[in-house]
Parts: structure tokens; C-alpha cells; sequence
């Protein structure tokens, strides 16, 4: 049972949790390892994903814990018949839904493309009351795929036109990006850099957005 965030005691609170996120099918493995407070909402832990792993929050997205479902109540995800309740993710905490270590999450993002995610709790250490409720980025590996490439088929037909100068739509997906892509790029730094702007305990999604245009370098944001 989810309780309120409320209703949890003091003594509850505060553990801090080691997860690896890894995009599903995706070869070399696409990954994040974050630290982040046990007491974090689900939707609080959706927009460090999102800032993380390099996506825009274009998209819906869901959280899987067992047969539950968790995501962001004002999208009305589950209006069709016999679809599965959808619990508000801002009213459930990492440590509630995964409170041991060895558990797995999983999470959507885009159900068009249908980015699958997989979150592992590698492990949970004390409270410390003197950590700063942010969340960090402890390693990882690659570069998020393009948004709207096709899913992970897309994205590897997208690797290997971009790779080959002689293909006859190099040229038409380099213009499609509109930069350059690298798809080994990692920069830890500039992830720690940007999660630190999220808002504790909420991030509401126009803060989500300001700090992902300000990381992606969109002209006009300060």
C-alpha cells in the first residue's frame, strides 16, 4: 500500500538511494548511475531522469513498481476502458515503491518511440542530515538518443546513416538534427551542473523546462 507522503515518519525518511537507469535495446548500453534522497517523489525522480539522461520532456512518461503504474495525473493517461489505474506520481516516494535494494523500476518515456528504461537500486545507504537533497550523477556512459528518431530501430538506422558520408540521406539527417551529434558524448559535470537546479521536493514542469533549455543552450534563457 502507498501511503501520504504525510503519513511517513521521520524515521523513514532521508535514505539515500543508488540507482543505475539504463536504456533498454540500445547497444553500446546508453547509462546513468544517480544518487538521489529515498524520499524523492516519483515525480520529482522523472525530472532527474529527464535532465540526466539527456531527454526534453517532449513526451509522457510512466513509472512501472510490479502491476503498478505511476505518472503525472494532469496528462489523463488512463481514460480508455480496462486500461490500468494510473497513481499520481507526485504523491509516491522512491523509498515507498523500492524500498529495498536489488529493485527494479521501470520507466517510459515517449509512447510513440516507447523509450523503455530500466531503474535498479543498487543500493541504499543511511540518512546523513547534512546531504543536500539534490540529486548527483555518479558515472555513465553515451549520449541520449535525438528526440522523434524512431525509437531505438530509428535511432540505430539513425547511427548508421550518419556514419556513412556516402549514404543518400546523410546530408537530410544531419540537416534533421540541426547540430552536430555525437553519440559517445558524456559530460558528468555539465549533468551535475543542471540537476542542481531542480527544485526540492517539486519541480513543477515549467522549472523542468527552463532548466532544459537553459542545459540544452536555448537562446533567450538565464
Amino acid at each position: 500500500m502507498i501511503l501520504p507522503i504525510e503519513r511517513l515518519s521521520a524515521v523513514a525518511r532521508g535514505n539515500i538511494y543508488h540507482l543505475k537507469i539504463t536504456l533498454d535495446d540500445v547497444e553500446p548500453s546508453i547509462w546513468r548511475r544517480l544518487q538521489v534522497p529515498g524520499d524523492a517523489t516519483l515525480g520529482w525522480l522523472h525530472a532527474a531522469i529527464q535532465v540526466a539522461m539527456g531527454w526534453t520532456n517532449s513526451h509522457l512518461h510512466q513509472f512501472t513498481a510490479g502491476k503498478k503504474t505511476f505518472s503525472d495525473p494532469s496528462f489523463a493517461q488512463g481514460d480508455y476502458e480496462d486500461s490500468p489505474e494510473v497513481l499520481d506520481e507526485n504523491q509516491a516516494t522512491l523509498q515507498q515503491v523500492a524500498p529495498k535494494s536489488k529493485c527494479v523500476l521501470g520507466y517510459e518515456y515517449d509512447f510513440g518511440d516507447s523509450w523503455h528504461h530500466q531503474i535498479v537500486v543498487e543500493k541504499i545507504l543511511p540518512a546523513d542530515p547534512s546531504a543536500a537533497q539534490i540529486a548527483q550523477c555518479l558515472g555513465g556512459a553515451r549520449a541520449c538518443p535525438p528526440e522523434d528518431c524512431g525509437g531505438t530501430s530509428g535511432y540505430s538506422d539513425l547511427l548508421q546513416i550518419l556514419g556513412d558520408p556516402g549514404h543518400e540521406e546523410h546530408e537530410s539527417m544531419k540537416d534533421w538534427l540541426g547540430r552536430p551529434f555525437n553519440p559517445n558524448a558524456f559530460d558528468q559535470e555539465r549533468i551535475n551542473r543542471y540537476l542542481r537546479k531542480l527544485k526540492w521536493p517539486r519541480t513543477t514542469q515549467g522549472q523542468l523546462g527552463r532548466v532544459l533549455m537553459q542545459r540544452d543552450g536555448v537562446k533567450g534563457i538565464r
